[in-house]
């Protein structure tokens, strides 16, 4: 109900799974004895470092910009993102036949704005510690006539994002715990209206770099929270304060949020590497490494954690795993 309430429903995830099926990946999940035995529980990992252009975020991407009117679409569509947003985005107004113009920090890896100007985007800069991204990209959506497609907090957005879990679930069935990945919040909103609908005593935590902390402060004080922008090696998750509409969602279904360092996140993508033998970016590696760290508490028996991303060049995933 407060999921409704927000304007995302069940129903919404499910319509979003019809929509973009056949377009975006249905992306494997990988089991662990290893990881098992390290955890002390069954972990299933839903590997979204291998959607298309590297993480979740296409899924909702597309899913919004699919719903977009043909007059919407002839002018294009503006977005702003660290990376993962602004290569899907990229992506799904290629699929759909438009431009899009993507509003991306002077500091995002190279090998994200690389990879977005590769989809045909057009990209314009800004300085993601003394500029407000949400102001920028909102007044350039307009000054252009683009259809603004946020990255996290919009109700088709979420609903695409929660398409993951319910592929998850669908092919694990039930399950104790849910260990999502927390940056605006889009990605654990919709993971938690899925799972909530389907499994209502499922236990959803959230995981954030312990620099950035801003929905756990929110979560606990009841209002959200705003901090500087955080300085962490994960980048996708680097934001001052909660979305709107995923924090209203969020502090209802979410039981429960843990903090990973970046030493933590470091080994989870080693581990990762090694022993899984795929490749995660530091955000899409916090979930696996709170669970690798010991930071969720009261492990039940089975859980799922999604790997939100894998994009990461070789001389970044080299500079951080190989020391």
């Amino acid at each position: 109900m407060a999921a409704a309430a927000s304007g995302v429903t069940f129903d919404d995830v499910r319509a979003a799974a019809a929509r973009i099926e056949g377009v975006a990946h249905r992306t494997p999940v990988l089991t662990s004895r290893t990881l098992n035995a390290l955890v002390g529980a069954e972990v299933f990992i839903k590997c979204e470092n291998f959607q298309r252009a590297g993480a979740f975020k296409f899924r909702g991407a597309y899913n919004a910009a699919a719903q977009l009117s043909p007059e919407q679409l002839a002018k294009g569509i503006a977005a702003y993102s660290s990376g993962n947003h602004a290569q899907a985005t990229a992506l799904a107004a290629r699929e759909l036949g438009t431009t899009a113009v993507i509003l991306m920090p002077e500091d995002a890896p190279r090998s994200k704005r690389e990879a977005t100007a590769g989809y045909g985007a057009e990209i314009v800069t800004y300085d993601r510690y003394t500029e407000d991204r949400t102001a920028l990209g909102t007044a350039l959506a307009e000054d252009r006539g683009l259809a603004l497609i946020p990255p996290y907090d919009h109700p088709h957005v979420i609903a695409g994002q929660g398409t993951a879990t319910l592929e998850l679930l669908d092919e694990t069935g039930p399950l104790d715990a849910l260990v999502v990945p927390v940056g605006g919040g889009g990605l654990i909103a919709g993971s938690a209206t899925a799972a909530k609908a389907l499994h209502p005593g499922i236990r959803v935590v959230g995981v954030e770099p312990e620099a950035g902390d801003d929905t756990r402060r929110s979560l606990e004080s009841g209002s959200r929270v705003t901090l500087p922008v955080p300085r962490t090696i994960a980048d996708g998750q680097a934001l001052p304060t909660p979305g709107e509409i995923t924090f209203e969602i969020n502090r209802h279904v979410v039981d429960a949020i843990s903090l990973v360092s970046d030493a933590d996140i470091v080994h989870a993508m080693r581990f990762a590497f090694e022993r899984l033998k795929i490749v995660l970016e530091p955000s899409g590696a916090t979930g696996l490494a709170a669970l690798l760290a010991g930071r969720v508490d009261d492990l039940p028996p089975r859980i799922g954690v999604i790997a939100s991303g894998g994009n990461v060049d070789t001389r970044r995933f080299t500079e951080l795993v190989g020391g």
